[in-house]
């Protein structure tokens, strides 16, 4: 029988192995593909997002989560609380120089999405899910299950609704299986992948 992946609050000690299994997770997500077109670059610039995305506000809001397997971390979540899903502006200052250096001539296209998909972004308080992600080796185990479930078991408890967007159309029936409902197709900029918009009311309680 394997064992089930541990999950637990990221500290900052955790920065190196969580950025480098998100990095590896979305090496062949569509969004990242487009955004990151250079296959053989992508996974340290992929790392480069994170770590900016990590270090500059996520980490500290405290919704931030990691699995492990064996005492090696082989994936990750970054939720971000009610009404704290945008950046304030010092972080987004201090975010700037990272995702330069990550998406480098790809800054622009990344700041259009960002910006449309901040348009379609849901104003009712809820938990947002920005990522999760799992190492393609431990993928098929139930880790990125277990990683949302620690996260949708409170949102339930406390009665917060949650929010994504699935890069993934492969990834729909996961979140539709923990209790997302789809909510339409954001408009991106023109190339973009389809992103579908999720939200998921806790457990009891009728859908936005």
């Amino acid at each position: 029988m394997r064992a089930a992946a541990t999950i637990r609050a990221a500290t900052p000690r955790d920065l190196d192995q969580l950025t480098a299994a998100l990095a590896r997770s979305f090496r062949d997500d569509p969004v990242f593909t487009w955004l990151l077109p250079d296959a053989h670059a992508r996974e340290s610039r992929a790392r480069g997002v994170f770590a900016t995305m990590l270090r500059t506000g996520a980490l500290r809001l405290g919704g931030v989560e990691l699995a492990e397997l064996d005492g090696a971390i082989v994936g990750g979540a970054i939720w971000y609380p009610p009404d704290r899903w945008q950046p304030g502006f010092l972080d987004q200052l201090r975010a700037v120089p990272g995702y330069v250096r990550a998406f480098r001539r790809r800054i622009g296209p990344a700041s259009e999405l960002l910006q449309a998909l901040a348009r379609a972004h849901p104003h009712a308080p809820h938990w947002y899910l920005y990522v999760v992600g799992v190492d393609p080796s431990h993928q098929g185990r139930g880790v990125a299950g277990t990683l949302l479930r620690s996260r949708l078991d409170r949102c339930d408890v406390a009665g917060d609704p949650a929010y994504l967007e699935a890069t993934s159309v492969a990834t729909v029936p996961l979140y539709a299986h923990l209790g997302f409902e789809a909510t339409g197709t954001p408009a991106l900029p023109s190339g973009a992948p389809v992103v579908t918009a999720m939200w998921r009311a806790p457990a009891g309680r009728a859908a936005r």
